[in-house]
């Protein structure tokens, strides 16, 4: 198979037909090959408009709502970024693409460990995956500029949402009861914004689920 004609149809009809403009995202996309952070034997489908399963319950986002989540996430070269749910690293490796420095966190030790490796292999230098807790994010390492899920949430934790700096815009697609809506949070003048900038069926990252509230 071709992957790099597959990289560019992806782009073509899948990210651009979707309201994705911004060139950095654009060439992120066109740069980074999908098809080595998948299976081997799914290799074939890396590039089809679904999220892609990578294996323990952990999808590979869908193209067009990663590219449409980092679009409204607007990353800048000088700044620094964090994805939660790195899984194999591909959204890791599309930000690098686009931002100084890049902390990943990943639950899953093998998955970390294969990313790492994708990276590597990429000769990608500015991004890293630590094993970590979904809810945690990355305190030590805070404040970041972009902070991006790489899967869906019940809801962002406020300890997360900490961890975003003055100016600072985090991106999540929150799940409830069975719904799935993308968000955009954005810290300015010590305020942090929300508002619900387009929706989105993606699978729930495991342990982020919201909890149910308890009703006497």
């Amino acid at each position: 198979m071709e992957y790099a004609a597959a990289r560019m149809n992806m782009v073509e009809s899948q990210i651009r037909p979707n309201k994705v403009r911004d060139p950095a995202v654009i060439a992120a996309f066109l740069e980074v090959p999908r098809e080595r952070f998948v299976p081997p034997a799914l290799q074939g489908v890396a590039y089809v408009d679904e999220d892609v399963p990578i294996g323990g319950g952990r999808y590979l986002v869908e193209p067009m709502v990663l590219a449409r989540l980092l679009q409204f996430a607007a990353p800048q070269p000088h700044e620094r970024a964090l994805e939660i749910g790195s899984a194999t690293g591909y959204g890791t490796a599309l930000l690098a693409r686009m931002v100084a420095a890049v902390v990943g966190i990943e639950r899953d030790s093998e998955l970390a460990r294969r990313a790492n490796d994708n990276l590597a292999a990429l000769g990608i230098d500015n991004a890293a995956v630590l094993v970590g807790d979904f809810l945690e994010g990355c305190p030590a390492q805070a404040p970041f500029d972009v902070i991006v899920y790489g899967g869906a949430v019940g809801t962002v934790p406020a300890k997360v949402e900490s961890q975003l700096s003055e100016g600072g815009r985090l991106v999540a697609v929150e799940t409830l009861g069975g719904v799935g809506r993308a968000v955009l949070l954005r810290r300015q003048g010590g305020v942090l914004s929300r508002r619900v900038v387009f929706d989105a069926a993606t699978p729930l990252l495991p342990g982020t689920e919201a909890k149910p509230e308890f009703v006497f």
